[in-house]
């Protein structure tokens, strides 16, 4: 009895497990964190919101699609003056861009870790980005985690440049179900 039982639930999950999974991305599984430097020292935030979607085929994580919108009025830093400063046209000019997205492009194993590339659009910019991330998806659903550096220039982010150091620091870390 027990083999049939076996048998009938490999027929039934075999579907399940051969299709896609999607996993949303909100800001209770998201967090998207960022170190800013400058000869004097150092400034830590991140972004409350982010809403989005990860998708993969068949648990092969070369296939992961990841689409995430990021709030930039959410932006927070360790200080309310910064905060407010960042939000200003002389970095994120959150009133004419309230919005900034990362698409992913392709994804490649390399060695224990896989190689993330995609769009990111910042201040109506958008370049393409490639960055080092472990991923792993299962029972648990999908992590992901990352830790990377940005050139704000390249999005026209160009307040302080020489004062403040124009690579930016990020941590990502996704665990979604």
């Amino acid at each position: 009895m027990l083999p049939r039982i076996l048998g009938v639930s490999a027929l039934v999950l075999a579907p399940v497990l051969a299709s896609g999974a999607d996993f949303p991305l909100t800001d209770k599984n998201t967090t998207i964190t960022f170190i800013g430097s400058k000869p004097q020292g150092k400034h830590d935030g991140g972004f409350k919101t982010v809403t989005g979607t990860a998708r993969v085929e068949k648990n092969d994580l070369t296939t992961l699609k990841i689409t995430l919108d990021i709030d930039m009025t959410s932006i927070y830093t360790d200080t309310a003056k910064l905060t407010t400063h960042l939000k200003s046209p002389d970095f994120f000019a959150v009133r004419s861009n309230p919005k900034s997205k990362f698409v992913s492009t392709k994804v490649e194993k390399s060695g224990d870790e896989y190689k993330v590339t995609g769009d990111l659009t910042m201040l109506g910019k958008t370049k393409s980005i490639t960055f080092p991330a472990k991923l792993s998806v299962g029972g648990d659903g999908l992590t992901v985690s990352s830790k990377f550096t940005i050139d704000r220039t390249q999005w026209g982010m160009t307040y302080g440049v020489g004062k403040i150091d124009n690579d930016v620091k990020l941590t990502v870390n996704v665990k979604a179900k």
